[in-house]
Parts: structure tokens; C-alpha cells; sequence
């Protein structure tokens, strides 16, 4: 009669496919509107507003320091909400990672600035952006795991792709906005109050989202684990006790997806707009429609994932981006238009190929009990390496050596990212929704 009674409660908290597809895309679209228009904001905005007693260039360096901030409080975030994750379920901790998430963005969006209330300004930015990082420390894994665990067999890395759209959708529609208010706002206006309305109007993709979240039951893999009472009572511990070797090479093999992209958008964005001369508002729609070439090649990297394996897919696509790096000083520095388009199309090309397998990848070496941790720790520790500090560093070695040294720069981390794609297990016939 328990038998019986439980498989009902099954097939009746079992989740719509287009509904747990949606669910994992708008939440991490919202997760990186919330990012990217920081990211845009910490180039364009932040030095004049935050940091104004600065020199330009240090004014610059400083709040991409704040950015960083938020790739630190990151894996803070995973273990966090990790915990919980792997603890009381993947829903409920998916809606409260978003819910930290949209406050601290909304928050951004009402700061007062330096010449309102001096150093606080600053600090309050800080403190926000942090806010941002420990929501988003949560977020990413849950996404991914709300998708790949509803999978049906064959098909994890296609569904496992659905949140990973939604970081090129963000980026669509955060670096939009900021060109909308370019072309129909006065500069002073856009600088006293118009960027605030990107971070204020994210509130109603919050909404969008606790709705559709809210509707959810648990994934049919975490009921395993809670039918069977296998929940772990620390899975942190579990992770870096049991599961170590994995989560170093989960952290290695995500790097070069970070490096690539910060590159490619926050440092190419700073150096066109300050070194080539470009306009803010031609550079920005420059990498929008670069940005199709992301999102249409992060569903053709989960098609090859599927057909010659995550290993082998991912190992190729390092290797590609290894050659980009010898290619960012002629194409970048050039300061052509057509040959910085074309720089921005193959490097954010070679994003969608390393982006769309990267989550089915850290999410599959891990067993159920511990996989939201296990995964949101990896993907957040190669933030800190990959993307906390890229542009910082990027920015400091073009300065004293040129573009072709943040090239090497990025050719090294995408070799780094090869050798621990060599040395991890292809995942592609797990059956890891039983891997208790």
C-alpha cells in the first residue's frame, strides 16, 4: 500500500517538460539581465558616478573591482544555498537564490551616489553588488539542475542547455536597454537618473519568475533521495571530503568559459569605447548582434555534446579557443569596425560552444545527493579564477603589453581548461538521476 501510494504522489508531482524548460530559462535570463547591466554599468557608469574623485583609468579599475566582488561572494553563495539545495530540494531554494538576486539589483538601481552621500556610496555598492553574487551562487546550479534531473535519457545535455540560453538572452536584453536609453536620452539625464531604470524595471522579471517557479514540484531525482532518506547532513563537507578531485577539475574545465566571455564583452567593451575611440552606444550594438552568434551556437554545442560526447566536445572547443587568443591583437587592435565585429561574432561563437555543454558537464560528475553543491562550487570557483578579476587583469596587461598578452592570457586558460577536460570521465551514458 506505501509502494503503491508513493508511485501515485509521483506521476502527480511530476513536472510539465515545457514549464520546467521555461522555468530554467527565465531564471537565468533574469540572473544575467541582473549581471550584464551591472557589468555595462561598471565601464560606463559606476567610475563617473562612484568614483569620481579618481583618475579615469583608476576610476575604471576600481569599479571593476566591485564587480569582482560578486565572483568572490559567489561560491559563499553556492555552499549556502548548495546546502540547502541538496537538503530541502532544488525549488524552494531556487526561488529563494532569485529572490536575493532581484533585491540586491533593485537596490543597485535606488543607490544615492558619492556626490550625494560621499564614501557610503561606494560601500553600498559593494554591499549590493555582493548580494548579487550570493543569489547568483545559488542560482546557476539550480537551473541546470531543474532541467538536466526532469531530462528524459538522451536528451540531458539539450535540456541542460535550456538555462544556458538565457545568458545570451540577458545580455540581449540588458545591453538593449542601456541602448534604448542611449538613443532616446539626453546625456545628463541618462547619467543622473535613466541608468537606474534597468535595475529598477528587473523587479518585474523577478515576478515573472517567482510565478513560474512557485508552480513547480521537486525534480523526480531529489525524490529518489528523499524517498529513500539519503539526504546528506553537510553536503559542503561530503563534496570536499569525497568528491574532491571532481570539484578541482570541474573548476579548471569551467575557466575558459569565464575568460572567453569576460574578454570578449566587460574588457572589449572598455577598450573600445576608451583606446579605439568608439562611440558607447555604436561599441554596445556591436556586441548585441555579435551576441546572436552566442545564442545560436550554445543549442549546436548541446547537439554535439549528445552526438560525440561532453568530453570531446568541450576538449575541441578549448582548442579553438586557444587559436582565438593568437587572434585577439589583429582583430581587436586593429580598431576596425569590420575586424572588431568579426572578433566579437567568433569569441562569442566560441562562448556559446564551451557555455552550452559546461552545465551538463559539472552537473553529471557529481551523484544526486550532493550535485547542487557539488556543481554550483565548481562553476563559481572557475568565477573567481576565470572572470572575477579578467578584466582587471586584462585591462593591466594590455596597458603594459599590449593586446597580444591578454591573447596569451586567454590561450593559456583555455589550454588549462583542456588538460582537465582530458583528465575527467565522459558522462554521456551515466545514469546519474540514480547515482544516489
Amino acid at each position: 500500500m506505501s509502494s503503491n501510494a508513493t508511485t501515485v504522489t509521483t506521476e502527480v508531482a511530476s513536472n510539465s517538460k515545457v514549464r520546467v524548460l521555461f522555468a530554467s530559462l527565465v531564471g537565468t535570463t533574469i540572473e544575467f539581465f541582473d549581471f550584464y547591466i551591472y557589468a555595462t554599468a561598471a565601464v560606463l557608469i559606476f567610475p563617473h558616478l562612484f568614483f569620481p574623485e579618481s583618475s579615469d583609468g583608476a576610476a575604471v579599475l576600481k569599479s571593476l573591482a566591485t564587480f569582482a566582488i560578486a565572483f568572490i561572494a559567489r561560491p559563499i553563495g553556492a555552499a549556502i544555498f548548495g546546502h540547502l539545495g541538496d537538503r530541502i530540494g532544488r525549488k524552494a531554494t531556487l526561488v529563494a537564490a532569485l529572490l536575493t538576486m532581484g533585491i540586491s539589483t533593485v537596490c543597485i538601481g535606488l543607490l544615492p551616489t558619492y556626490a550625494q552621500i560621499g564614501i557610503i556610496a561606494p560601500l553600498l555598492l559593494a554591499l549590493c553588488r555582493l548580494g548579487q553574487g550570493l543569489g547568483l551562487g545559488g542560482e546557476w546550479s539550480g537551473a541546470v539542475l531543474l532541467a538536466t534531473e526532469n531530462a528524459p535519457e538522451g536528451k540531458r545535455a539539450w535540456y541542460g542547455m535550456f538555462p544556458q540560453l538565457g545568458a545570451p538572452i540577458g545580455f540581449i536584453l540588458a545591453t538593449g536597454s542601456f541602448l534604448l536609453l542611449n538613443a532616446f536620452m539626453s546625456e545628463q539625464a541618462f547619467m543622473t537618473w535613466g541608468w537606474r531604470i534597468p535595475f529598477i524595471s528587473s523587479a518585474i522579471l523577478v515576478l515573472v519568475g517567482l510565478y513560474i517557479r512557485l508552480k513547480l514540484h521537486e525534480t523526480p531525482a531529489f525524490q529518489k533521495v528523499l524517498n529513500k532518506q539519503k539526504e546528506v547532513n553537510v553536503p559542503f563537507k561530503e563534496v570536499m571530503t569525497k568528491h574532491f578531485p571532481m570539484l578541482v577539475l570541474g573548476t579548471i574545465a569551467a575557466i575558459c568559459t569565464f575568460v572567453v566571455f569576460y574578454l570578449t564583452t566587460v574588457f572589449a567593451l572598455n577598450w573600445g569605447t576608451s583606446k579605439l575611440g568608439y562611440a558607447r552606444g555604436d561599441f554596445l550594438g556591436l556586441q548585441l548582434i555579435a551576441t546572436l552568434c552566442f545564442a545560436a551556437f550554445i543549442p549546436l554545442s548541446a547537439i554535439f555534446a549528445e552526438k560525440f560526447g561532453r568530453k570531446n566536445t568541450s576538449i575541441a572547443v578549448c582548442v579553438l579557443s586557444a587559436l582565438f587568443g593568437l587572434c585577439f591583437a589583429p582583430l581587436l587592435g586593429s580598431g576596425n569596425p569590420i575586424l572588431v565585429f568579426l572578433f566579437l561574432c567568433i569569441g562569442l561563437s566560441i562562448m556559446g560552444l564551451t557555455y552550452g555543454p559546461i552545465g551538463t558537464v559539472l552537473s553529471e560528475i557529481f551523484p544526486t545527493s550532493v550535485r547542487y553543491t557539488g556543481s554550483a562550487l565548481t562553476f563559481n570557483l572557475a568565477g573567481i579564477f576565470g572572470a572575477s578579476f579578467a578584466p582587471y587583469i586584462a585591462t593591466k596587461l594590455a596597458e603594459n603589453y599590449g593586446l597580444g598578452a591578454v591573447g596569451l592570457y586567454l590561450s593559456l586558460a583555455s589550454i588549462l581548461s583542456l588538460i582537465a577536460f582530458l583528465l575527467i570521465r565522459e558522462t554521456k551514458h551515466d545514469d546519474v538521476n540514480n547515482q544516489i
